[in-house]
């Protein structure tokens, strides 16, 4: 039922297969509470019907931003099967979702970010070498858990990298030349040891790494190195944005170097910032200190 339109998001829409494969998960979950066996059979459903499935989502404990995305997986599908002539209507244009709760991003600070705590905690064997350089990458560039996965070799120079993000766009990354040296010294290793890949970052017969491995190698050390109850791959983007804007670099640059489609979602950092700032005031100000 849903493999045409799967498709137009394949190649026309040229989303990741991550994102395909979350639309998939969505769309199934309501094909399934709505039980639909035929796809004409969606022209019957009601935007009453859609905001009871909001209120069973809900009844089973579903967070608002896992109910917003599953909202905007059926309103894309919608809008395709409008263009499609499969349907007449579209409920989904009479659906507001919930609001979201504003969170701020999780980072680490950076006196938790030393050198000597990654040396001793990543042997200098290859896959120590592999771990500790995820690690600066994604602290160094901010990039996403499926863009160092997918970083190729001939995509790494001696001062930047190129990485394909979200609806493959590319954007190219500064890199400082000791973490050019880093990248080719594992890549000298691992050639040798497990041959040559077209991925900077590969296993054995030249696999991509799989992305629960990465999610251990980061959660291993933010779970010694601070107190974060989040300890993914993407607090350390989160890191990387806010430890730029705390030294000076403008929302436009890093909205660039985060590969953001708008500035509002860049945004959202500068409640850290603001924070690392009122304190830095409250200490160096003659008067900061006062109440």
């Amino acid at each position: 039922m849903l493999e045409n339109f799967l498709l137009y998001l394949t190649t026309e829409k040229r989303y990741s297969q991550h994102t395909i494969d979350a639309y998939e998960r969505d769309l199934n979950q309501f094909i399934h509470y709505a039980e639909v066996k035929k796809i004409n059979e969606f022209n019957e459903l009601s935007s009453t019907f859609i905001r009871g499935w909001i209120v069973q989502l809900f009844e089973d404990h579903k967070k608002a931003k896992s109910i917003n995305r599953k909202l905007a997986s059926l309103r894309t599908f919608y809008k395709w099967m409008r263009k499609e002539e499969i349907v007449s209507a579209n409920p989904m244009a009479k659906i507001q979702g919930p609001k979201n709760e504003k969170r701020l991003p999780a980072f680490a600070k950076e006196s938790e970010l030393h050198t000597e705590k990654l040396d001793e905690l990543y042997a200098d064997s290859l896959n120590g070498k592999r771990d500790k350089l995820i690690f600066e990458l994604f602290y160094q560039t901010g990039i996403r858990l499926s863009e160092l996965i997918d970083l190729r070799v001939q995509n790494v120079s001696s001062e930047s990298i190129k990485v394909i993000g979200k609806r493959n766009k590319e954007r190219i990354i500064p890199i400082s030349k000791e973490l050019h040296h880093q990248i080719h010294s594992y890549l000298s290793a691992k050639n040798q040891q497990l041959g040559e890949s077209p991925y900077v970052f590969s296993l054995k017969f030249g696999k991509k790494l799989y992305p629960m491995l990465v999610y251990r190698i980061i959660n291993q050390y933010l779970s010694i190195a601070t107190n974060l109850d989040k300890t993914s791959p993407h607090v350390l983007r989160h890191t990387f944005a806010t430890h730029m804007l705390n030294r000076g670099t403008g929302l436009e640059t890093l909205k660039d170097l985060l590969g953001h489609a708008n500035l509002s979602a860049t945004q959202v950092y500068t409640h850290n910032s603001f924070a690392q700032l009122t304190s830095i005031y409250s200490q160096t100000h003659p008067r900061g200190g006062k109440k």
